[in-house]
């Protein structure tokens, strides 16, 4: 009876943590080449700006709150260049620690997901007034670089990462 009982608190926690994106409280952005899931009270902005794809805004969490939390994508042509998954990582990683101020890598691993390759890397560094965390996740598929970048204030980081993961998670390349 334990045995059944905790089976069906696993599958019970699974659906919980599962449907946080998929419970009807989301928008989907999709394009010919991708798709994302985010929260409906995030605010999505396709203007373009700082070379993005897109980029997806939290709400301010209280009135002293200066930042918003966001999730970006960042699509480069690489055909020509000849560069495969490793000299790509190697190539952001460098930019991360030579143009954002204080810039430090935490992390940085190869995972597979759904059966399609991924490179994520952690990092922390500061832009103007704020100490900042990323995640940032690359794909290379047909000659494109697809880089989903999400951004918090570093104290913030923790207390982000089950809606960024679902987010990140949700992002699919056709």
């Amino acid at each position: 009876m334990k045995k059944y009982f905790l089976i069906l608190c696993c599958f019970f926690s699974f659906c919980i943590s599962f449907g946080q994106l998929s419970d009807g409280k989301t928008e989907t952005h999709a394009k010919d080449n991708y798709s994302i899931e985010y929260p409906k009270n995030w605010e999505l902005n396709t203007s373009g700006e700082m070379g993005s794809t897109f980029f997806l805004f939290s709400e301010l969490s209280s009135e002293e709150d200066r930042f918003k939390e966001n999730v970006n994508l960042m699509i480069q042509n690489l055909t020509g260049h000849n560069i495969n998954m490793d000299q790509y990582v190697e190539i952001s990683t460098g930019q991360i620690t030579t143009m954002i101020s204080e810039g430090t890598i935490l992390e940085s691993e190869r995972k597979m997901e759904n059966g399609i390759e991924f490179h994520q890397v952690i990092f922390t560094g500061k832009q103007g007034p704020f100490s900042l965390k990323f995640e940032q996740r690359y794909w290379i598929k047909d000659n494109t670089a697809y880089v989903l970048t999400f951004t918090s204030e570093k104290e913030q980081f923790a207390a982000y990462s089950t809606t960024s993961s679902d987010i990140l998670n949700s992002f699919k390349i056709k």
